[in-house]
C-alpha cells in the first residue's frame, strides 16, 4: 500500500531528483561566476604588474617619480694647453730640383751610364758626347803649340846673331829693333797657341753632362744615339741630396698661425710611413683663385717619398689654453655654436661658443667660456634653456689642471 501509494505520488509529480539537481545548480551558478571573474582580475593583475616591471612602469605607478626632475652627466672641462693642429694636403716635390743640361756644343750621344733614381756625386759623367772631331781640334791646337814654340825659337837665334854682328858694324841698330820685335811677336804666338789648346780642352771637357751637385736623379730624357744642343731640353733633372718636400696648401686664415720651424706630420698615398718635416718656408703670395698659401715642408730621402706623389699633412699650429669639450656637448643651429651650461639652481642655460682646434681628446673652446661652469655632457638634444636637472658630475673628465 505503502509502496503503491509511494509509486503513484512519483508518477503523479516531477522529477525530484531532477528538480533537486537544479536547485542545487542554480545556488552554485553564482559562486562559478565570481570565481571566474576573480580569476580573470589575478591574472590581468598578475599582467600588468610583469608588464611594469619590464617598462619601469614601477616609477609610473609613483605619482611623484614623474614630476622629478631628469638626471644629467655634466662635465667642469677647466682649462687646457691645446697645440692647433692645421690639415693640409699638396704636392710632393724635391726641395732644390736642378735641371742638367748640355753646357759646352754637344753632340751625338755614345753613353748613358746612369738611370732614374740613381745618386750620383759631384762630377760625375751622366751622358757621353761623341768628341771624335773635337780630338782632332785639340791635336792640331797642340801642334800649332810646337810651331809657335819653333818660331819663338828661330826669332831668338837671329835676334842673338844680330847683337854679335851690330858691335862690328855689320848690321844697324834698327835692324836689331825688328830683331827684337820679330822674337817677342813669336814668343807670343806660343802663349796664344797654348791659350787656345787649354780652351780646347776646356770645351772637351764640357762635352759630357756631368753632375753639378750630389743628389738623386730624378728624370732621364736622354737615349743613346740623340744629339744634344744647348737649346734642347735638359736630358736629366736631379734632386740635390736627395732632399724632398711638400708644397702644402693652406687656407689663407691658417697660414697666419704657422711657424716656420713648426713641426708636421706628411703621410704619403700608397705609403704606410708617416715622415716627420718641418716647415722651412712660406710662400709670400696668396693663390687668388682658391685663397690659398703655400707652406714647404721639408722631409728627409726615402724611397716611398715619390716627387709628383699627393700627400697629407698635419701641421702643429699655435698653442692656445682653452676649455676642451667632447664632441656630444658641443651643439649647433642657424644661431651658431652653443652649450648647455647648469647653473647654481640645477637649471639649464643656453651659452654661445666658438670653437677652435679639434683634438683627439676633444675640441677646443675658443670663446664663450672660462672652464669652470658644468657643462651638459650629452643628451644636450632633450633639455630646453630654464629646464631644472640633477647634475651628476662625470668622473675623469673634471678640470684637468685641478691637483
Amino acid at each position: 500500500m505503502n509502496y503503491e501509494t509511494t509509486m503513484a505520488d512519483l508518477g503523479s509529480s516531477p522529477n525530484p531528483m531532477v528538480e533537486r539537481i537544479e536547485i542545487e545548480d542554480d545556488r552554485a551558478r553564482p559562486r562559478r561566476i565570481l570565481l571566474v571573474v576573480v580569476v580573470g582580475v589575478v591574472l590581468l593583475a598578475l599582467a600588468a604588474w610583469l608588464m611594469l616591471r619590464d617598462t619601469g612602469g614601477k616609477d609610473a605607478l609613483a605619482p611623484s617619480a614623474s614630476s622629478a626632475p631628469p638626471t644629467v652627466t655634466v662635465i667642469e672641462p677647466g682649462r687646457t694647453t691645446v697645440t692647433g693642429i692645421i690639415n693640409a694636403t699638396g704636392t710632393l716635390a724635391a726641395r732644390h730640383e736642378i735641371p742638367v743640361g748640355v753646357v759646352g756644343e754637344g753632340g751625338r750621344v755614345v753613353s748613358v751610364p746612369v738611370e732614374v733614381g740613381a745618386w750620383v756625386g759631384k762630377g760625375q759623367v751622366l751622358a757621353v758626347v761623341d768628341r771624335s772631331v773635337q780630338n782632332q781640334q785639340t791635336s792640331g791646337a797642340a801642334a800649332q803649340i810646337q810651331v809657335a814654340k819653333a818660331n819663338a825659337e828661330l826669332a831668338q837665334s837671329n835676334l842673338d846673331r844680330g847683337l854679335k854682328l851690330v858691335d862690328r858694324g855689320f848690321i844697324s841698330k834698327a835692324q836689331i829693333d825688328q830683331l827684337t820685335a820679330t822674337r817677342d811677336a813669336a814668343v807670343s804666338q806660343v802663349n796664344v797657341a797654348e791659350a787656345a789648346y787649354r780652351e780646347r780642352l776646356a770645351r772637351n771637357a764640357q762635352l759630357n753632362v756631368v753632375a753639378p751637385v750630389a743628389g738623386l736623379i730624378l728624370t732621364r730624357n736622354v737615349e743613346v744615339g740623340q744629339v744634344l744642343s744647348p737649346g734642347s731640353q735638359p736630358p736629366f733633372t736631379m734632386a740635390e741630396g736627395g732632399q724632398m718636400e711638400l708644397l702644402a696648401k693652406v687656407g689663407e686664415s691658417d697660414l697666419g698661425s704657422i711657424a716656420v720651424g713648426a713641426t708636421a706630420k706628411v703621410s704619403p698615398v700608397g705609403a704606410d710611413k708617416v715622415f716627420v718635416g718641418q716647415i722651412w718656408k712660406k710662400e709670400p703670395t696668396i693663390d687668388q683663385n682658391d685663397r690659398q698659401g703655400t707652406a714647404r715642408i721639408a722631409l728627409p730621402y726615402d724611397p716611398a717619398i715619390h716627387p709628383g706623389g699627393f700627400a697629407s699633412a698635419e701641421i702643429a699650429g699655435a698653442t692656445v689654453v682653452a676649455p676642451l669639450l667632447p664632441e656630444s656637448a658641443i651643439m649647433s643651429d642657424e644661431k651658431g655654436n652653443y652649450v648647455y651650461v647648469v647653473n647654481h639652481d640645477n637649471k639649464v642655460e643656453r651659452r654661445e661658443v666658438k670653437t677652435g682646434t679639434v683634438t683627439d681628446q676633444g675640441t677646443a673652446v675658443a670663446a664663450g667660456l672660462t672652464g669652470n661652469e658644468r657643462i651638459v655632457a650629452r643628451a644636450g638634444g632633450f633639455l630646453n634653456p630654464g629646464d631644472k636637472v640633477r647634475p651628476v658630475l662625470s668622473k675623469g673628465v673634471e678640470n684637468p689642471n685641478t691637483p
